[in-house]
This record gives structure tokens, sequence and C-alpha cells, in this order.
């Protein structure tokens, strides 16, 4: 599944094929692609070790960093950290935690994930939009708002100001001034 993620020291975005694999236990990154991409690391006060689906340990060593980033994915943001681990064959992998977090509707024949049962806390709800990732269309949906918003404290502003000039003026017509 492609997703978009934002570097947040740089605000810079890319686009990433991810892997969704509720086999793993966590939000993790390669460690080169990690580096490619001039993600800023985050060092861990205590490295976490690394057990394979068979239970034996990773064999390329701890989980050492994190990056923090944001996560866009149709009409989706979230802000996160991923682990970074070596020896990944995935760019990024959205582990367990990811689709028990949002409940996305998955079609297995398909391989379309579809944010229709995302939590409130989330914020924004899946939308189709045609031709755009959603994550394009959330950054355009959120741009006219503000626009609107903008407008709206303008044209707010002209209306008050005009209310004081009508004001000035009974109190000129009261005085006779």
């Amino acid at each position: 599944m492609k997703i978009g993620l934002e570097r947040i020291d740089m605000q810079e975005g890319i686009t990433v094929e991810a892997l969704l694999d509720s086999g793993v236990m966590g939000l993790v990154m390669s460690s080169e692609f990690a580096r490619k991409q001039g993600f800023k690391l985050k060092k861990l006060e205590r490295p976490m070790q690394v057990r394979n689906v068979n239970g034996t340990f990773n064999q390329e060593g701890l989980i050492e960093n994190t990056v923090e980033v944001n996560i866009y994915y149709q009409g989706h943001r979230e802000r996160t950290e991923i682990d970074v681990i070596r020896g990944q064959k995935w760019k990024v992998i959205l582990g367990m935690p990811w689709p028990a977090h949002h409940n996305p509707e998955i079609g297995w024949r398909t391989g379309e994930v579809k944010m229709t049962r995302c939590p409130e806390e989330c914020g924004k709800q899946w939308r189709p939009v045609q031709g755009k990732w959603g994550w394009e269309k959330q950054e355009e949906e959120e741009e006219r708002e503000e626009k609107k918003k903008k407008k709206e404290e303008k044209e707010k502003k002209k209306k008050q100001k005009k209310k004081k000039t009508v004001e000035v003026r009974k109190v000129v017509e009261e005085w006779k001034i």
C-alpha cells in the first residue's frame, strides 16, 4: 500500500510502498531507507531486542533508534514514531498496532485498504477520491477550510468596522457635532 511519510524536522514528504503486516508487533522502517531519505534518528534510552517469528533473536541486532513522522493515507494523517531496524527488506512495515487502532476495511483478494472505520480521535474518515491519494485530498480540503476561515474573519472585521462607523454617525447625529 502506498503511504505518504513526512519528515517532521524538515516538513518534507515522500510516497513509499509500505507493507501492512499483522504478524509484526510494531511500526518499523529499514535503517538503510531511513539513512537514504535523510530521516532524523532519535536514539532510544534503552535499545530493544527484536524477535523473529520463530521466537529467536534477530541477528541484525537491537532497535536503537526511532524516527518521528506524519503518516498520510486516504484522508488520514497521524503523527507517530517508527522503530528503525537493520536488515529490513521492506522500507516501511505497518505492524499490528496500526490496523488494530484504525480497524481498516481490508479487501484481501484485491489488496485494497480503506479507512472506513477509523476511530473518532483520528479526525478524518476515508473518502474515495478519483485520481488522488487521500492524503493529498486531505491537504487540499484543509487548505480550502483555512482560506474559508480567513475569508470569514475578514468579513467579520469588515462588519465590525462598519458597525463602529454607524455607531459614530449616531453619536454625531445625537450630539449634533
